[in-house]
């Protein structure tokens, strides 16, 4: 199939045209390099030996993604695009949902003029916020804690009433944890531009020097050490989630959603910890107070992801860390 992937050269998006392109599919990256470097569709090139069409345009540009979908005859949409730093979108609400929840319905309209109709959309495990049970399965209450969360949960809704519109569409929504990781390549991996908010690439910038010591941001949860307890998943399970996602829907219409993760949760500190034996040295680190939209724990009920899609994560979080350092250490050997 042709494919367009929006956002596709982020972090998410490339690892998701590496594993369409060794599956056979021919991606389109469709990206405006705002949280993006283009360099990373020429390391994709390198890496699958083929030409990767690009269409450097915004997602919430309706002409430029329908001349898009038209040239490249897309016949599947991948949807990443989007804005995804919790405290970023406290400070700047309106922008959250401009890009996460009207770029989600401009897309959806150009799809519709140009009669494509099969769409994997990237939603996230912030649309549960703080669950009553764990852990987290697919059809508990949504009450997600803060814009980031809720541009996600309403994008989804856009999508579930468009299918329950029109029996045309083939609609999936993965709702993924925390990714971590990069390619076994080590040519992609989560770019150090981004904004600095995920656990994993401090921890490794520590370990390479680069910070003095990681945030622990809260120590009075109810949780195994009163740190933050989260699902980590390796990103080539998670590229290897959409590629499943993508072969389900081709054959089921209407609207589904489902949790990626690996349904163990890790705190903060027995994170360190692992990632001192994949850096093999300790790392410092300093307790702070909690931050705003933070929960004590959440992690994923796959058994739905499991069971429909045939889909299981297979790196634990010893792998996970062995690959966010060789990452890490690339970056590290980089020319500045």
């Amino acid at each position: 199939m042709n494919v367009l992937v929006t956002g596709g050269a982020g972090y998410i998006g490339s690892h998701v045209v590496a594993v369409l392109h060794a599956a056979g599919h021919h991606p389109v990256v469709l990206d405006n390099f705002s949280h993006s470097r283009p360099e990373v569709v020429q390391k994709l090139e390198r890496l699958t030996g083929a030409k990767i069409p690009l269409v450097q345009a915004d997602v919430r540009d309706d002409q430029a993604v329908l001349t898009a979908l038209k040239i490249h005859e897309v016949e599947a949409v991948i949807h990443l695009a989007g804005l995804k730093v919790v405290g970023e979108s406290f400070t700047d609400p309106l922008e959250y949902y401009e890009v996460n929840v009207h770029g989600t319905a401009v897309l959806a309209r150009a799809l519709e003029a140009a009669g494509v109709f099969h769409l994997v959309f990237s939603s996230s495990a912030a649309v549960y916020g703080k669950s009553d049970t764990l852990p987290v399965n697919e059809s508990q209450r949504l009450d997600p804690a803060h814009p980031y969360g809720r541009s996600k949960w309403h994008a989804e809704q856009i999508l579930a009433d468009l299918a329950a519109s029109d029996e045309r569409w083939h609609l999936v929504g993965l709702r993924y944890f925390n990714p971590v990781g990069c390619h076994p390549s080590v040519l992609i991996g989560e770019a150090p531009s981004e904004i600095a908010s995920n656990l994993m690439p401090a921890v490794a910038r520590v370990a390479a020097g680069w910070q003095s010591e990681v945030e622990v941001f809260g120590q009075d949860y109810p949780t195994v050490d009163g740190t933050g307890v989260r699902d980590f998943i390796h990103v080539m399970d998670l590229a290897q989630g959409h590629l499943t996602a993508l072969d389900y829907l081709v054959q089921h219409s209407g609207w589904d959603v489902f949790n990626l993760g690996t349904g163990r949760g890790v705190s903060v500190l027995e994170l360190i910890a692992a990632f001192e034996q994949a850096c093999g040295h300790s790392l410092a680190y300093r307790i702070a107070s909690r931050r705003p939209g933070d929960i004590a724990a959440s992690f994923a009920d796959v058994t739905k992801a499991h069971q429909i899609l045939g889909w299981v994560a297979r790196h634990d979080l010893a792998d996970q860390c062995a690959s966010a350092w060789a990452w890490q250490q690339a970056l590290s050997a980089a020319p500045s």
